[in-house]
């Protein structure tokens, strides 16, 4: 996005509509202090979000398996998103859907009385190379050693830790 174009994102959190930088997470959202929460990233390619359906199904399912209720319809949702993307003017990009549990003292146990808290945000991406997506790309495996160091308490992302994930 062009520079000075930065207050023109909106973003959703929690029902209200916000710029990014003013958008918040409580502190106590079971999504921040214990990733109790799913999410969907769908690409949007011409103005269009790519394979929709199959990404607001596994949402929904994602939802159902944790036991967290939907904050809207599935055609709210959809109402949402579209309104995100236009509002921040992303032809070829990003849209981002987080859902979690809520906002509740902290505890293992489920909260009673939380209600779901969505985020939605899009954003603009360049499309994938031609070549690459011909050719192929070159990439690399690391072991998955979470378990082997459960001493670390870690909402650990190696992908991102050795910058592989570009």
């Amino acid at each position: 996005m062009p520079a000075g174009k930065a207050g023109k994102l909106l973003s959703v959190a929690s029902g209200l509509r916000r710029r990014p930088v003013s958008a918040a997470v409580h502190i106590e959202d079971r999504g921040y202090q214990f990733a109790d929460g799913v999410y969907e990233v769908m690409a949007v390619i011409g103005g269009c979000l790519l394979d929709e359906g199959p990404h607001l199904a596994r949402l929904a399912r994602s939802l159902a398996e944790l036991r967290i209720a939907p904050p809207m319809s599935s055609a709210a949702l959809q109402l949402v998103m579209r309104e995100v993307i236009r509002r921040n003017g992303v032809r070829d990009g990003i849209v981002y859907v987080q859902i979690t549990r809520g906002v509740a003292a902290r505890d293992h146990a489920f909260p009673v009385t939380a209600r779901p808290v969505l985020v939605v945000a899009a954003r603009r991406k360049r499309r994938a190379d031609p070549r690459a997506v011909a050719d192929g790309v070159a990439v690399i495996t690391i072991p998955d050693i979470r378990w082997q160091r459960c001493d670390i308490k870690s909402v650990w992302q190696a992908a991102g830790e050795g910058g592989w994930f570009l």
